[in-house]
């Protein structure tokens, strides 16, 4: 771990001990994280000239448990159409399981990481840490930005950046996710938002759409073992 961290002892504290305590607590979020359910609202807008929505799809997917304990996710309804761009697996994949950022023990080998200061964050007193896949493999997807640990309870309360690789035709949005505390120990993710120009085509057909997002988190619950929460029908695609 120690490569993976590039900071001097500055402000008499040594950056690597706070990775490895926020990544310790990441790691037990995760676990706690994996025993919740929520439903996840996800808006993908087309911005025109006058940054006005021209094109509007909304997805609600739910995070549930069958009644032997297996997590799953559904979409329960999905309305609207863009036209300018195409929802890939990709951006359903990133909005589920990476937007929310969790930089666990067991992720730090995959990461640059540097430290880059302190940060007041909503009253909170925070450290700054650049981070950013060391290699890419596979069809892995990984993060690349900054991330703000909150200094008393290390844990990442905001991350800034966004979802990589870009492929061809296929672009990621910069995003920003917020955390707030909902079980009085551990902050979840409650909203991420995204604003960007995305650019396709070659160096003659080029063209830029301009895209926002915004995911909420909502209805957190513990799930307990025999029990399936579910909380609608699903509309048919």
């Amino acid at each position: 771990m120690s490569n993976a961290v590039h900071a001097e002892t500055v402000e008499g504290f040594d950056p690597r001990e706070i990775v490895e305590k926020f990544a310790q607590k990441e790691t037990e979020f995760r676990e706690i994280w994996e025993k919740y359910t929520y439903i996840q609202r996800v808006e993908f807008e087309v911005l025109n000239a006058a940054n006005q929505p021209s094109e509007r799809r909304v997805m609600d997917i739910e995070v549930y448990f069958t009644t032997d304990g297996k997590r799953q996710t559904r979409v329960l309804s999905d309305k609207g159409e863009l036209r300018s761009v195409g929802v890939t697996e990709e951006d359903i994949q990133d909005a589920i399981g990476l937007q929310p950022f969790v930089l666990t023990t067991e992720d730090l080998p995959d990461y640059e990481i540097k430290y880059k200061g302190r940060e007041r964050v909503d009253e909170l007193d925070t450290h700054v840490f650049e981070v950013k896949p060391k290699k890419m493999r596979g069809n892995a997807r990984y993060f690349k930005g900054k991330i703000w640990v909150d200094s008393i309870d290390h844990q990442i309360v905001m991350s800034r950046g966004k979802a990589v690789p870009d492929y061809a035709n296929n672009k990621f949005p910069m995003f920003e996710t917020r955390r707030e505390q909902i079980d009085g120990d551990y902050w979840f993710p409650t909203w991420t938002k995204a604003e960007d120009h995305l650019t396709f085509g070659g160096i003659y057909d080029r063209y830029s759409v301009h895209i926002r997002q915004f995911i909420t988190y909502d209805n957190f619950r513990k799930f307990d073992v025999g029990t399936s929460i579910k909380y609608g029908k699903v509309e048919p695609e």
